[in-house]
């Protein structure tokens, strides 16, 4: 990444010995830069509609009430003031060490609903309107209590009722944009998410992926879906789309380049799939999100 553009790597306040930071403001407007940190993070905003909430590549105008999960050092994020005009701004922001749960805790299994959900926000998660009404109230006892232990057993509470709504929450931003490899637990889909992440500019047939695994293109099909959640041709768009907006942020090479060089074999394809996955063109992504970037 060209270091003019480099985001901000946050200290948090965290200590080794803590559980989490919470920090409950009230305030009037968004100031603070992009940023990552090493630890995980539940950010709650209350009016502030308006705000232009930025995670990875993933850029939203946000309404009344918003919550975020996002559970990975690597993924950039902010909030920016944008259009919004109120004067009563409520933040809580809780952040956690990516330790807190040791593995043979979080492997039992009355914790497999919060354990899917922190790998499903790898990629930065929000939640829907019912999830922030359901934990409203804890979150707003969790900045009050003084009582340590108790405050834990709160802050458990929280992320195993948003867990109950996590198939409900919308992924951010994509996976080759956070840096990160999402992978399912199944050793051939491993193989074959390394296939397409090594040839994303190539054309990959079908036919291809499925003899890798010994399977029939079929039977791939419906075991791929059944395993990512998502179609093929979906998967591999998104991958394409992720390195386009990598290099349209992080290089200064024309549209055209990107194109071909992100696997698109046709521009005009290219300028259609990226508004309609995205919300804006490559060079309206590229100029509105350069913009966002804290020079350093």
């Amino acid at each position: 990444m060209n270091s003019n553009l480099a985001a901000i790597t946050e200290v948090t306040p965290l200590s080794e010995k803590d559980c989490f930071y919470i920090a409950d403001r009230h305030k009037t407007e968004f100031t603070y830069p992009m940023h990552s940190h090493a630890e995980f993070e539940l950010n709650f905003v209350a009016h502030a509609n308006g705000v232009k909430r930025v995670v990875g590549d993933s850029v939203e105008i946000i309404g009344e009430y918003d919550l975020v999960l996002i559970a990975s050092k690597d993924l950039e994020h902010v909030w920016e003031q944008h259009l919004c005009e109120s004067k009563n701004i409520r933040e809580i922001t809780i952040q956690f060490s990516p330790d807190l749960f040791f593995s043979n805790f979080i492997d039992k299994n009355q914790f497999e609903s919060i354990r899917a959900m922190l790998e499903k926000a790898q990629l930065g998660i929000s939640f829907p309107m019912a999830a922030i009404m359901k934990v409203y109230q804890l979150l707003d006892q969790l900045s009050g209590e003084r009582n340590g232990f108790y405050a834990v057993i709160n802050f458990l509470t929280i992320l195993h009722e948003l867990s109950l709504f996590a198939d409900e929450a919308k992924t951010l931003s994509s996976s080759a944009y956070a840096k990160m490899g999402v992978y399912s637990d199944s050793h051939r889909i491993q193989k074959i998410q390394k296939h397409i992440n090594d040839n994303y500019k190539e054309e990959i047939r079908l036919t291809q992926l499925a003899s890798l695994i010994d399977m029939t293109p079929a039977a791939f099909s419906r075991f791929f879906k059944l395993r990512t959640g998502r179609g093929l041709s979906d998967y591999i768009i998104d991958i394409r789309l992720a390195q386009a907006a990598r290099l349209l942020l992080d290089t200064m090479m024309t549209i055209s380049e990107i194109c071909y060089e992100s696997g698109f074999n046709n521009l005009s394809n290219f300028n259609r799939i990226f508004k309609k996955k995205k919300g804006c063109s490559p060079k309206e992504f590229r100029e509105n999100y350069r913009k966002k970037k804290q020079v350093i």
